[in-house]
């Protein structure tokens, strides 16, 4: 089945494109429009119908772009607006969830930690995606900050450093030997992490998931661009596009544009 037209994401910032990277890895003649509604990031400290409102602006702004598919790639949005995204469009959604079932299945200690912003840890779909594990301690951390940090593209200062020392600390005192990070922003600060973490602590994002749900879904019931397209990436963002343009080493067209 062939279907030229683009894959479309969102998220409430440049987060989303630790997704983006991975959906262009597995499926490289894709056409991609992101957008990056970086002006009303963080998404997790808002309500849930504002989260929904949002949601549903992203998604009828991609739609206008003629996208086939939508990702969502935010787990705050995901968890908390997926049902009436599905609901009220007839476009699939692709939702990103914190890889909790991984994390949960494979500890040896019993005990896991997650990073995740407060929308996504106070959502009804994460209480059902935890209440599934009762034998396993989960250690709940809200990213308090970390989002407003890389959005200004702070990821490597200082202040960075020490809330996520001051995050991680309590989990590596508690024995856990995962991290879920549930929150698509949070990949970009593994390296970080890493020299935070002792070494028998695996790092677990949702990524690699996603990319293969998109494609699966694509492949059996939407539809895959013809190969010999030269195929284009568009990405926009409502705020200064400069951090968006570092993350992806200026190799793509970017738009700065109100939505």
């Amino acid at each position: 089945m062939i279907n030229n037209n683009p894959i479309g994401l969102f998220d409430s910032g440049i987060g989303g494109t630790s997704i983006w990277k991975e959906i262009h890895q597995l499926l490289p003649n894709e056409d991609t429009i992101y957008l990056a509604d970086s002006k009303n990031a963080p998404y997790g400290e808002k309500s849930k119908e504002d989260i929904i409102q949002l949601s549903y602006k992203n998604t009828e702004f991609l739609l206008n772009q003629n996208c086939k598919i939508i990702v969502v790639a935010c787990n705050t949005a995901t968890t908390n607006a997926i049902k009436e995204l599905r609901n009220k469009y007839d476009v699939p959604f692709i939702g990103i969830e914190p890889a909790i079932k991984p994390a949960a299945l494979y500890s040896k200690t019993q005990k896991i930690g997650i990073l995740a912003t407060k929308g996504t840890l106070n959502s009804e779909l994460f209480y059902k995606n935890v209440e599934q594990f009762q034998n396993i301690q989960i250690i709940e951390q809200i990213g308090f900050g970390l989002v407003e940090l890389i959005e200004k593209g702070k990821i490597n200062s200082s202040e960075m450093k020490n809330l996520l020392t001051q995050y991680l600390t309590p989990m590596i005192e508690s024995n856990i030997d995962y991290l879920v990070l549930g929150c698509s922003h949070y990949p970009y600060l593994i390296p970080k992490i890493k020299k935070i973490f002792p070494s028998n602590i695996t790092i677990i994002d949702s990524g690699e998931a996603v990319a293969k749900q998109t494609k699966k879904i694509l492949t059996e019931n939407v539809g895959l661009r013809e190969i010999h397209k030269k195929n284009t990436h568009t990405f926009y963002s409502n705020t200064n596009p400069k951090v968006l343009s570092d993350m992806l080493k200026n190799c793509f067209t970017i738009i700065q544009k109100d939505f």
